[in-house]
């Protein structure tokens, strides 16, 4: 079984190396050395509008969160916080740190987790998620991280030379690959990251590849005030 899950969680590399290979070791490059040489991350382009309503029944869309970063994932009724990511580090490394700073630097990055069945199907009942992240997470904030019923698929929908995020095999957790993965989304719902929410390391990457897209805006910014 061991080995089989490792199988999977190598194969989900493979197939995001095939997507986005070149601008990833790019972006490697540029956060081990961000403090000597400042480094952008690569665009792949918009990503497709989405919308959704969450655990207090709010419907949201693309348009309520532009202007903000958002990190783009999946939970699952089945087992929300141990199947298809690391919901313990997502929670520490990110949504605490998102958390502590939310009225400075962090005010404009937010958590979108749509619930599946487990095999990659919408869920319309969010109250089992919805009381365990109320139970696990430290200050849980519903204005931070949503919790959100809606068609996770169509925005994982995403293909890059030939190869497309929506890898299905008895590798991954349900039989679809795209559960495992997270998406940096800008503030233009632009792609800037994929990576695999299901190990420390990975998720401890994408932190600092926030970091990175957030550098970029504030030396825009600062060019428009000079």
């Amino acid at each position: 079984m061991a080995k089989k899950k490792l199988a999977g969680r190598i194969k989900v590399v493979y197939a995001f190396l095939l997507l986005f290979g070149p601008a990833s070791l790019l972006i490697f490059i540029a956060t081990r050395g961000c403090e000597h040489k400042f480094k952008t991350l690569d665009d792949f382009g918009p990503v497709k509008e989405y919308q959704f309503t969450d655990a207090l029944g709010r419907k949201l869309s693309t348009k309520d969160f532009a202007g903000d970063i958002v990190l783009i994932t999946t939970l699952q009724t089945t087992c929300p916080d141990s199947c298809a990511l690391s919901f313990w580090h997502l929670d520490q490394t990110i949504y605490q740190h998102i958390r502590k700073n939310k009225r400075k630097k962090m005010k404009q990055v937010k958590i979108i987790s749509f619930v599946t069945d487990g095999h990659g199907k919408p869920v319309n009942d969010l109250a089992i998620v919805q009381q365990t992240l109320k139970d696990r997470v430290e200050e849980y904030d519903p204005n931070i991280w949503y919790v959100a019923t809606g068609d996770a698929r169509s925005v994982y929908d995403i293909e890059r030379n030939k190869e497309s995020l929506l890898q299905e095999g008895d590798e991954f957790f349900g039989g679809q690959g795209f559960q495992e993965l997270i998406l940096l989304i800008d503030k233009q719902n632009h792609l800037r990251m994929v990576l695999s929410g299901t190990t420390e390391g990975m998720i401890r990457r994408m932190k600092e590849h926030i970091a990175l897209l957030q550098k970029q805006y504030d030396k825009e910014a600062a060019k428009r005030t000079n």
